[in-house]
């Protein structure tokens, strides 16, 4: 059972991202701020839960929580800063968007970039300990997916609807066949000797 806080009687946020290792797209952020009493049966880290369940989840958690935001760092801005940084900036601008202000921050991971010098606490697969992080993990992922498939209408090459973007074998095939094209990662070394490619079918 997921636990309801790190410890009681102040505001807290939980912080997750996804999206971090894919080729292609933006990484994705969620914060989330949930009462000690929230529970959902099906609530965990969103690689657990399959993909009917997390849609089930988001409007659960979306009408629930104290309050909620997402924010994303597009492909561009991830190959000028890296990853990382885009994966800690996209945390920070889930922050700024959070309706409540939190006292302290709880962060699926072991690394963070102080946030308006709050505390907060860096937790390794936090996502399937603490209620609220595997609440940002749930709609971070989901409105991810959904950005991912609205991509694969214009590069449909890839089939992003079905790998969002992560390096799966026909991800990989498709990168061999038809190049790059403007949504992938640059910096992550993906396209060996292929061109960019630039128009559509």
């Amino acid at each position: 059972m997921l636990k309801p806080f790190f410890l009681e009687g102040v505001v807290e946020a939980g912080c997750d991202e996804a999206g971090r290792g894919c080729y292609a797209g933006p990484v994705f952020a969620a914060a989330v701020i949930l009462k000690p009493e929230f529970h959902h049966p099906l609530l965990n880290d969103s690689k657990q839960v399959p993909p009917p369940v997390r849609s089930e989840l988001r409007a659960y958690i979306e009408t629930y929580a104290v309050a909620y935001s997402v924010a994303m760092v597009d492909n561009e801005e991830i190959d000028s800063i890296n990853i990382l940084k885009a994966s800690f900036k996209a945390m920070h601008l889930a922050l700024n968007k959070l309706p409540v202000r939190p006292v302290r921050l709880l962060i699926d991971g072991n690394r963070f970039v102080p946030y308006n010098n709050l505390e907060h606490h860096c937790i390794i697969k936090g996502d399937g300990i603490y209620a609220s992080i595997a609440a940002a993990s749930i709609l971070a992922k989901t409105y991810r997916d959904e950005y991912m498939i609205k991509l694969h209408e214009e590069f449909p090459h890839y089939l992003w609807n079905r790998n969002k973007g992560y390096g799966t074998a026909d991800h990989r095939k498709a990168i061999d066949d038809y190049g790059i094209c403007k949504y992938h990662r640059k910096s992550f070394n993906i396209m060996g000797n292929q061109v960019e490619m630039d128009f559509r079918e």
